[in-house]
């Protein structure tokens, strides 16, 4: 039977963990707050600007811009966006498990990656896989630089012919204890699909100065906008997912203690039922 002191230090060792979890908790509570407003913000201009590209795209020449030029899926390049801390669930470990399915289902193809988290990058460097850019420590300051930075580099790899197509691999927030995994394709523009009731309409765009110019102008942003979202998107689930994990955390560790607690009194009831028999059994014998 465990030592009386045995047992109070491991509950003081639960309850300094659980001290831990409800600070992590709370502290993901608050940047969850600020992260949801960022990205309720730019929700809607990120959809309806892809909303609105699809469907010029789908009118335009593919060859007036390079965006938009579909060379099929030769090579592949795959934005991974992970988080950069742990502890929070299973929002690293989904990603990775939808990066390998999405790796295996493409075993002809040359797939590289470009990593945004560190989770990610760690876990892939020892896989031996193909990387083309990191991109470690951009969660501690946010800043819509750092989603053109990354937005750069994919077009630049994109119009050099580098890759023929580029998907973004991320967690998309719905609720607090729904972040769904997503794997968009980012590049070439995708091309709205014209329906039957639509394709009789001669609708034509009118460009100002051509289209040329405004392609060049706006499918470079739309590339921007929509690496900043997703990463809000992650930023946002990142935070729901520690939230609930170490809620779920604090739970346990609350039912923990009143285990190790019930258990410790019946151990010192043990001890004290043992002592006073002791005790009698002394008093009872001759002598």
């Amino acid at each position: 039977m465990p030592a009386l002191i045995d047992i109070r230090r491991r509950i003081r060792t639960v309850k300094n963990t659980q001290q831990v979890t409800k600070a992590m908790k709370m502290v993901s509570a608050a940047k969850l707050r600020r992260a949801q407003q960022a990205i309720f913000a730019a929700r809607p201009f990120a959809r309806k600007m892809l909303e609105v590209l699809n469907r010029m795209a789908s009118r335009a020449d593919p060859h007036s811009h390079p965006l938009l030029e579909d060379r099929g899926e030769g090579k592949v390049l795959a934005v991974v966006i992970t988080a950069d801390k742990g502890l929070c669930g299973a929002f690293n470990a989904n990603i990775i498990r939808t990066v390998t399915r999405f790796l295996a289902e493409r075993p002809e193809r040359d797939v590289a990656f470009s990593f945004v988290g560190r989770k990610g990058r760690d876990f892939f460097r020892r896989r031996q896989v193909k990387v083309r850019s990191e991109h470690v420590g951009v969660y501690q300051a946010l800043r819509f630089d750092h989603a053109r930075e990354i937005a750069a580099d994919l077009v630049q790899a994109f119009t050099s012919g580098e890759v023929d197509r580029v998907f973004l691999v991320h967690n998309e927030f719905k609720s607090v204890i729904q972040q769904p995994l997503v794997v968009d394709r980012l590049l070439p523009i995708e091309r709205h699909m014209i329906r039957p009731e639509e394709s009789g309409s001669e609708l034509e765009y009118l460009y100002e100065p051509d289209p040329a110019a405004i392609f060049g102008e706006i499918l470079p942003k739309h590339v921007e906008v929509q690496v900043w979202r997703a990463l809000l998107e992650s930023v946002a689930a990142e935070h729901a997912a520690r939230m609930t994990a170490m809620d779920a955390a604090t739970n346990n560790a609350t039912e923990l203690i009143d285990k190790l607690t019930l258990h410790m009194n019946k151990v010192r009831q043990a001890a004290i039922t043992k002592e006073i028999i002791e005790v009698v059994s002394g008093a009872g014998s001759p002598g």
